[in-house]
């Protein structure tokens, strides 16, 4: 999961693997595999950084760890 911010300050938690696109319209708006858009105040690089460092953490975990 990645924890991101909200327009009013909230922070929410998403599970990576969910999203399907990220745009800066200019806002930007995640659109999950669910069809759920949300709109956060992360640029879509810092989203996709945090993806990445998500997916690292997943493939570096020895096996039965649990995240």
């Amino acid at each position: 999961m990645i924890r991101l911010t909200k327009f009013d300050g909230s922070e929410i938690l998403i599970n990576a693997d969910w999203i399907q696109s990220v745009e800066d319209t200019p806002d930007t708006v995640i659109t999950l595999t669910t069809g759920l858009k949300l709109i956060v105040r992360e640029k879509a690089n810092e989203v996709a950084a945090a993806f990445k460092e998500y997916k690292k953490e997943i493939l570096n975990a020895p096996k039965g760890e649990k995240l």
